[in-house]
């Protein structure tokens, strides 16, 4: 085995020393599948209620009435997020996309949206209009208010209370850290946080963003009192085989507005064709649960891995997981850009192009990104990326199977060995 991963770029020392990481992690691989065994049986519990059949994968055009694979994939997301209704469309682009239209179908001027997790994701700061931008929510006068989380990541509960007004009208809840380095939210906490809120003011819309969380946990946040879960299709519920699309579930006036958004005043779900990519999207759908699990023990053995090196990563080497992310920081350039750098080496797709920091739309300051994937853009691949700022921070996620997470972890700590940000004395 040794032979063939020395053949793809990684050394004798770096691979006995992954080894000898992964048989101290047995016993977390196995809790990881029995999660996914649960989820996957989930799933096909809500394809088999929703009677899907080989007419589901038939292609619509044009308008896309009466299109039964659509409406009866809408059925199946409602059913697996314990929810009254879903949109699931392959014309919801991406999910900055998908919130978006979440958040702009909802809010109307004089409104005003409440994060109480602190700062957003980076491409949703001009959606809200916190970096202006055309189009965005403060062009149309809804305003903006913000609580930070305390310094230990537990939430501000003081500071929620005070901030809620009566125009608070939507409350934005990010599942994952994005950019930041805090603890990512559990569901079981976004239940707590919604409880507390609803108690407050009752007729608040809780939206969580639950993007690369989707089937980490047995539940969704939908279960516990979210009136919207909205994610992307080419992260985790698309099972790498979705090649576009978004989701938005929960609530059905909630999702009825987000149909009316994305098509037409008057239209709504009824329009919106497929296009033959059905199939991908049932078929990714299903295999979603096995996929995750494979990128959860990615991160897991990352965290293991760069921890041992002496690099900070959150979640760190023992913590839960409540998404597939993992965050290593190295405090210096060259450390995000090694690390890349082997992520993309050991991509199927691009793997001999060098990954180079650039100005990507929709960020305040330069991103690199590693992803030789099939579908581009898909962070449920095998992906990498990072802000060149301080702390220097690259955020590694995804791989379709464990096999290729593991390659690719493997292949960024070569990456940073050859670059002379750990020494090889430290691999014994």
């Amino acid at each position: 085995m040794s032979n063939i991963y020395n053949e793809l770029g990684v050394s004798k020392e770096v691979y006995d020393f992954g080894e000898n990481i992964i048989s101290s992690l047995k016993e977390r691989f196995d809790e990881i599948d029995k999660v996914a065994e649960y989820n996957q049986l989930k799933v096909i519990k809500a394809m088999q209620d929703n009677r899907v059949a080989v007419e589901c994968f038939n292609t619509s055009t044009g308008y896309g009435y009466d299109d039964v694979g659509r409406d009866t994939l809408e059925k199946v997301y409602a059913s697996v997020f314990k929810a009254e209704d879903a949109l699931v469309r392959p014309q919801i682009t991406c999910g900055t996309h998908a919130l978006a239209l979440a958040l702009m179908s909802n809010l109307r001027p004089g409104d005003e949206l409440l994060s109480p997790v602190g700062k957003p994701y980076d491409t949703l700061e001009e959606v809200i209009g916190i970096r202006p931008s055309n189009g965005s929510l403060a062009e149309y006068g809804v305003t903006y208010s913000q609580v930070d989380l305390l310094p230990d990541g537990s939430f501000d509960f003081d500071g929620i209370r005070a901030a809620i007004n009566d125009r608070t009208k939507l409350v934005t809840i990010q599942r994952s850290k994005g950019y930041a380095s805090r603890p990512t939210l559990s569901v079981e906490q976004i239940g707590e946080l919604i409880s507390f809120i609803k108690n407050i003011k009752p007729d608040i819309i809780c939206m969580v963003d639950n993007c690369y969380g989707e089937f980490v946990e047995k539940i969704e946040p939908t279960e516990v009192g979210a009136d919207m879960c909205v994610g992307s299709l080419i992260k985790n519920p698309g099972g790498g085989l979705a090649p576009i699309g978004g989701y938005i579930v929960g609530k059905a006036a909630c999702v009825e507005n987000a149909a009316h958004r994305l098509t037409s005043p008057g239209l709504g779900k009824e329009v919106g064709a497929s296009l033959g990519i059905m199939q991908s999207f049932y078929q990714g759908f299903f295999l979603a649960p096995t996929v995750v699990a494979g990128a959860l023990k990615g991160a897991i053995f990352a965290a293991n891995v760069y921890e041992k090196l002496g690099f900070a990563c959150v979640p760190n080497a023992t913590e839960p997981r409540f998404d597939i992310i993992q965050a290593v920081t190295f405090n210096k350039p060259e450390g995000l850009i090694a690390f890349c750098e082997g992520i993309q080496a050991a991509a199927p797709v691009d793997s001999y192009v060098t990954p180079e920091p650039w100005d990507m739309p929709g960020y305040d300051s330069k991103v690199i990104m590693a992803a030789g994937a099939f579908v581009q853009g898909s962070s449920i691949e095998l992906s990498a990326d990072g802000p060149l700022r301080p702390p220097y921070t690259v955020f590694f996620q995804g791989g379709l199977t464990w096999y290729h997470a593991k390659l690719g972890i493997l292949r960024s700590l070569q990456k940073v060995l050859d670059a002379n940000l750990v020494k090889l004395s430290q691999l014994c």
